[in-house]
């Protein structure tokens, strides 16, 4: 047993004196004095040596059981301050020039939306939301839409279950405001509307902002000016505004309002927006219907008011000369990062 001791002593040393990891270092540790080392089996052997040499044996084995212990520990120490030298080596230089982190972008629809919402907001109007999906009441009968109404093909309706559609503009705001409020009221209502359309300058999802205003002596004047203030704050200040004559089933009478072309005023090119004609067509308008009053408790023989709604995708990609639609809804970086 002597010579036992002695040899696993030497294997021991040798062993720790080429360690050179923690990892090697706690294998040597588990081979001599873990659960099944070679320790441990001479400590279980000592019951087979004899009564005389016993005690001899036991205190040969203990003091090499302490020194192993010893050196192991020893080189425990060792191997973790070099990994930890190591690693100091390879530390982060605090006082080196840093890396900018990557921002991200407004998009450009939230970007012009805000815009437009500041405009309104700064002369006097609130804002309003509602539901995406809309029953029929609202989004078409309040708003002077019969059944038989030839304007519900034009608005290539998405139909959902028990009678209901996704909402094919912000237009039912309106009527829900106007259903639980009395004027004075000016109110503007931005959101996501949806219609069956797809290319590249129209999309089934996109946004729009409706805006009303319904007083006692409400005027088209009204209409005009307030639209023309708006919109020159958004496109440019000096920018003329036309009135055309149109049709939409809640307005009477009702116009397209368009603003001069800003991009022709920019350079003396052949002009892509406006195609030469030198106005660009940015929303719709109009005097409210009497019979949208009555549908909500308004008389209509004692308030009035306008209406109005624009698209946000498309006053977007005028402003900034974006011609695919669906660049929007792309998620590439590199189009986002211009903004």
């Amino acid at each position: 047993m002597k010579d036992a001791l002695e040899s696993i002593r030497a294997a021991a040393v040798e062993g720790l004196a080429a360690a050179r990891d923690e990892t090697a270092v706690e294998a040597l540790r588990v081979r001599f004095l873990g659960r099944q080392g070679e320790l441990t089996t001479v400590v279980r052997q000592m019951r087979d040596v004899a009564a005389a040499e016993r005690p001899a044996m036991g205190a040969l084995l203990n003091a090499i059981k302490d020194e192993v212990e010893a050196r192991i520990a020893d080189a425990l120490a060792a191997a973790r301050a070099a990994a930890r030298a190591a690693r100091a080596k390879t530390r982060i230089d605090v006082t080196a020039p840093g890396r900018r982190p990557l921002l991200g972008r407004l998009h450009p629809l939230l970007r012009t939306m805000d815009e437009i919402v500041d405009v309104f907001r700064g002369l006097g109007f609130s804002v309003a939301e509602g539901p995406e999906i809309e029953d029929d009441y609202h989004n078409f009968e309040a708003l002077n839409f019969p059944d038989d109404h030839p304007a519900r093909d034009m608005q290539d309706t998405i139909f959902t279950a028990a009678g209901h559609v996704l909402r094919t503009h912000t237009s039912p705001v309106q009527i829900r405001v106007m259903e639980t409020r009395k004027p004075p009221l000016r109110v503007i209502a931005p959101g996501v509307v949806y219609r069956h359309d797809s290319d590249t300058t129209h999309s089934p999802m996109f946004h729009q902002i409706e805006g009303f205003m319904v007083d006692t002596r409400v005027t088209f004047g009204d209409l005009q000016g307030v639209l023309t203030l708006a919109l020159q704050a958004i496109f440019g200040a000096g920018l003329p505004i036309r009135l055309r004559p149109s049709f939409f089933p809640f307005t009477e009478p009702s116009a397209e309002v368009d603003v001069g072309c800003f991009n022709c005023r920019r350079d003396g090119a052949p002009c892509r927006v406006c195609k030469g004609t030198g106005w660009v067509e940015i929303l719709g308008a109009g005097m409210i219907d009497p019979n949208v009053f009555r549908a909500v408790g308004y008389d209509p023989e004692a308030v009035s008011g306008f209406a109005f709604g624009m698209g946000i995708e498309r006053i977007t990609m005028l402003k900034y000369q974006i011609d695919d639609i669906r660049l929007f809804f792309a998620n590439d970086v590199r189009f986002l990062r211009q903004f």
